[in-house]
């Protein structure tokens, strides 16, 4: 126990540029091309304002104060304007990979605030995995950010100076890591590139296929605010309580202007209380399961889907 101390102590005093040797002999390792290396590895510094171990942001638990704020009417209107201003490009995309381009747009609006982050994206990362990890360079989880970006970068054939991030090493529109990126990015345009910062087609299709290859369903929605009564059991709330609209409605749920819920038999829905039984309530579908693994907790969840809504409604000719 005293010599595992005592190693992880050693590891945790390496200096930045002693860690940034451990990471490029990772790299070599991983059939990154030396030339990649040490064009790469000469321009890399440490990011003073790096980003490490952010707490996720659960939100406070009133979601009629959380709501307004998150989703602020500047950010409404950034979000309509970019839409009314692309309609004919987004609608296109929307129907070719499946995601309606509300929600592809309320999903950046809560993500990035509509902005692509202008950081130098390898020295973040390096960075942040530097201080989290310790200056460890066995810290594998730490590391493996970096190493992704530099894969990225190889396979696409990406400067440095083109692969950027916010403070925290997120990328473009979407603010995806650079396993997302590699994983579900798209050409929208066929320009034979894919560029999730500057290029709205680009950072649409890809944001919309990572959407629909975690599950999403074009022809169907999110959800609904509803009335549940005060003596409805709390072991039928969760995402994994599933029941027809009729088993709900014979629970005495309904719809927020208290008529009766839809009568469609084909959908397993489930009953969310997120600030517990005094706040609000919803009945939630596939769709919102969906947005559910991209978001850290309910209320960021339900800011995407706030968004969508006032991207929805009044109606963008």
């Amino acid at each position: 126990m005293v010599l595992a101390s005592s190693a992880q102590a050693q590891e945790s005093a390496l200096s930045y540029d002693q860690y940034l040797s451990g990471l490029k002999q990772q790299a070599v390792e991983q059939g990154i091309a030396q030339g990649t290396i040490d064009a790469v590895f000469n321009q890399i510094k440490l990011f003073k304002k790096a980003v490490v171990n952010e707490p996720a942001a659960n939100g406070p638990n009133n979601l009629d104060t959380y709501l307004p704020k998150r989703v602020s009417e500047p950010l409404v209107e950034q979000a309509r304007s970019l839409y009314r201003d692309n309609k004919a490009l987004f609608d296109r995309l929307g129907k070719e990979y499946g995601v309606q381009p509300r929600f592809v747009l309320a999903y950046w609006g809560i993500a990035s605030a509509f902005d692509a982050s202008d950081y130098p994206a390898l020295t973040v990362i390096a960075s942040n995995a530097y201080h989290g990890g310790q200056g460890s360079p066995s810290d594998t989880k730490a590391n493996g950010a970096f190493l992704a970006a530099l894969k990225l970068m190889e396979r696409d054939q990406l400067s440095f100076d083109s692969l950027k991030s916010d403070s925290t090493g997120l990328m473009g529109y979407p603010h995806f890591s650079p396993s997302q990126l590699a994983t579900y990015g798209k050409d929208g345009n066929g320009d034979g590139k894919v560029d999730i910062w500057h290029d709205l087609a680009d950072a649409f299709a890809t944001t919309a296929n990572y959407l629909k290859q975690l599950g999403w369903n074009y022809h169907g929605t999110w959800g609904r605010q509803v009335k549940a009564p005060k003596e409805l059991p709390q072991d039928l709330v969760g995402l994994e309580v599933h029941k027809g609209f009729d088993q709900w409605q014979a629970l005495g749920v309904r719809r927020f202007n208290g008529s009766d819920l839809p009568s469609r038999k084909d959908m397993q829905v489930s009953l969310i209380m997120p600030d517990g039984r005094g706040g609000r309530s919803y009945l939630v579908y596939d769709n919102y399961r969906t947005l559910r693994q991209t978001q850290a907790s309910d209320h960021l969840t339900l800011a995407v889907t706030y968004l969508s809504e006032r991207i929805k409604y009044p109606a963008i000719k």
